[in-house]
């Protein structure tokens, strides 16, 4: 057999762009996209993005410029997955939370030959534009998205933007041959972290690894063909998590809104029938914590993943009718590429119990190729529960790499395993449960400590709303644990400590407790612990010879 060998009719370079072309197909007169009173079907959007595309290219997008866009999950940031990487360029999401100074870091880093700016961040890309340093840096095209259900701005505040979006699509050809990768390992997806670590990388995707995310992600989480998806989830958070191009392959329809309130939420679920939802954890606390919330008149899927969810969220969520799968991924990875895979003897458990179990990340999905937690000298630690290691992971969805950071490339890509920085165990049936990032365990008196656990058992208590723990310094023991606490209703912090000491090892318990109206977010709902470290350094140490 050594004489069969890869052709061109076996080797098509993997890409999840031609979902698109076979929703048009099969789904063509099926609605693709509903936004208010807006509805496309698939053949529209696939009209529209091969136009978009053609229009890009008569402005002389080519294969490799990066092309981004700045936007909520409205209908223009769906048809820009598929219409950027049609004309060969590289997607990149920005946040839309992100100030304009990091902004301006990521345009200039990501050499964007094109913004496509939503009308309610116009001043922000402004902004963010006026900071580049003159003339080293080209200033990219700027493209306008406008929305009727948002304030208009004057003939004076577009001047600076060259066209519109919709006035792009009407000068595009709609029988424009799209340009398909020379090789499945082409860029495609450039994302930026979220930031919980204040230092956002660039990180890019390959079509080929977008792809095998893409049907790898339909495939755990059992997506039916034709679903209702609600957009709960940021686009720009890691795309989505690919359901972008996954909701094109099953030819779903795209339930798209401005902003997430609770009262919205409901409403769209039940106006449309929704079937499935993603989310981080944050949301799941916001549905379940809201005086509107009400039990589902059917049940919807909902994927959470993005942080540890507390098991207390978790039998929340379902007690409403959600049916919550959860799992663990990054934007390293794309997507979700562990999964907390359900075995049905789990479902005679008590509904507590249940909930512990589906608060762990879980096993590798069918599209990757291993995962583990390794020891100091990269050696896999016990499966007990207990002795912590480093995550790491191979398979076909991890990062060709970070742009321009060689150095950091080859720091996470070592010994044919992509180390993720997150703690955590794996228990003796072969499940991972996340425990922390490596940088928020708390050594205090040379114990590990993870801020998880301790964030865990807060949550279980009925006051509070968001728990984060951090270290705070600490003259006897080094670090003792800090926890930063929004509350739901009244309570002290001699309460919240005297909870902890009943519910948790002594070592354990925080030693502070500081209540705020809000704990700092990204944009895609992580709390970011590096603002609260930061506020606990600036508490300074606790001295245990002054409280004697």
């Amino acid at each position: 057999m050594e004489h069969l060998k890869p052709t061109p009719p076996n080797s098509s370079p993997l890409t999840p762009l031609g979902f698109l072309d076979r929703a048009a197909t099969v789904y063509g007169d099926t609605p693709s996209i509903i936004y208010n009173t807006t509805t496309y079907t698939w053949s529209q959007t696939h009209r529209r993005c091969l136009q978009l595309a053609s229009a890009l290219s008569s402005l002389h997008i080519r294969r490799g410029h990066v092309v981004s866009v700045i936007a909520p999950n409205i209908p223009p940031m769906y048809e820009l997955h598929f219409a950027v990487p049609f004309t060969g360029a590289i997607l990149n999401n920005i946040n839309t939370r992100l100030d304009a100074r990091t902004v301006s870091v990521i345009l200039r880093h990501a050499e964007s030959k094109l913004v496509f700016v939503d009308v309610a961040s116009r001043d922000l890309i402004l902004e963010a534009i006026s900071l580049f340093p003159s003339p080293q840096h080209q200033r990219p095209i700027l493209i306008l998205i406008e929305d009727n259900t948002v304030q208009s701005l004057t003939a004076s505040s577009t001047v600076d933007f060259q066209d519109t979006y919709e006035g792009l699509i009407s000068k595009g050809d709609s029988n424009f041959k799209w340009i398909r990768p020379n090789s499945e390992w082409d860029p495609m997806i450039l994302n930026y972290t979220s930031g919980t670590t204040s230092s956002p990388k660039g990180v890019v995707h390959s079509h080929r690894g977008t792809f095998i995310i893409t049907v790898d992600s339909l495939i755990d989480w059992s997506v039916p063909k034709q679903p209702v998806y609600l957009w709960t989830l940021p686009m720009f958070h890691a795309n989505g998590w690919s359901y972008p191009w996954g909701i094109a392959a099953v030819g779903g329809t795209n339930i798209c809104f401005r902003k997430i309130d609770v009262e919205t939420v409901f409403d769209l679920i039940n106006r449309h029938g929704v079937t499935h939802m993603c989310g981080a954890p944050v949301v799941l606390n916001m549905l379940t914590n809201s005086p509107e919330n009400k039990p589902l008149e059917k049940p919807v899927q909902i994927l959470t993943a993005g942080a540890p969810p507390p098991s207390a969220v978790l039998f929340r969520t379902e007690s409403l009718g959600f049916v919550v799968s959860h799992g663990y991924g990054l934007t390293e990875t794309g997507g979700l590429v562990v999964s907390c895979a359900w075995k049905g003897k789990w479902n005679k458990l008590p509904a507590t119990e249940r909930a512990q179990l589906k608060a762990r990340q879980g096993v590798r999905t069918v599209g990757m190729t291993e995962i583990d937690v390794v020891g100091p000298t990269s050696e896999s630690v016990k499966h007990d529960g207990k002795t912590l290691g480093e995550v790491v992971m191979k398979g076909g969805c991890v990062m060709l790499g970070y742009l321009k950071d060689p150095e950091g490339t080859s720091s996470c890509l070592k010994n044919g395993w992509f180390y993720t920085g997150d703690v955590g165990v794996m228990h003796e049936d072969g499940y991972l449960e996340i425990r922390d990032r490596s940088k928020d365990v708390i050594i205090s008196g040379g114990e590990n400590l993870s801020s998880v656990e301790v964030e865990s058992v807060l949550y279980g208590h009925p006051a509070v709303n968001e728990a984060a723990v951090v270290a705070r310094p600490d003259e006897f023991w080094g670090e003792t644990p800090c926890a930063f606490v929004s509350l739901r209703k009244k309570t002290t912090e001699k309460e919240i400590m005297e909870y902890c000491k009943r519910n948790m090892p002594r070592y354990m318990v925080p030693k502070t407790v500081v209540f705020k109206e809000e704990l700092p977010k990204t944009s895609t709902g992580k709390i970011q612990k590096f603002v609260l470290r930061q506020i606990a350094k600036e508490m300074g140490p606790i001295d245990h010879n002054s409280r004697m």
